[in-house]
């Protein structure tokens, strides 16, 4: 395994997931930020996300991808266990999508960047 990545990636075979804390450590060690810095940092980070996603506007990180929200039109659901027809609301949804670049890292086509000093 690539040891760039090993230490955002837990022991066990478990998809791994990042926390928010686990983010402020890497700020620390890395960065040399302290502590406080790092979480506030980490917090005011999400705090923007979530909040332009909330507006309804687009998130676009370089490098990364953008966050966008989508309207979802009225349509009619079913039911699997039963069969019966049921309508499903419109409703705001968050949509993903990944730049080319991550894209092509994660394809193995180009090196990911070593450090993220």
């Amino acid at each position: 395994m690539d040891e760039e990545r090993d230490f955002l990636l837990p022991d066990d075979d478990d998809a791994p997931t990042l926390t928010k804390a686990e983010l402020a450590e890497l700020l620390f060690e890395r960065l040399g930020l302290n502590k406080r810095e790092s979480k506030d940092m980490v917090e005011a980070f999400f705090e923007f996300v979530h909040a332009s996603l909330a507006k309804g506007d687009d998130v676009k990180l370089s490098g990364f991808g953008n966050f966008q929200v989508r309207r979802k039109a009225p349509r009619p659901g079913r039911n699997p266990r039963t069969g019966e027809s049921i309508p499903i609301r419109a409703r705001n949804v968050v949509t993903f999508h990944a730049s080319h670049k991550l894209k092509a890292v994660v394809q193995g086509e180009i090196p990911p960047e070593g450090d993220f000093e």
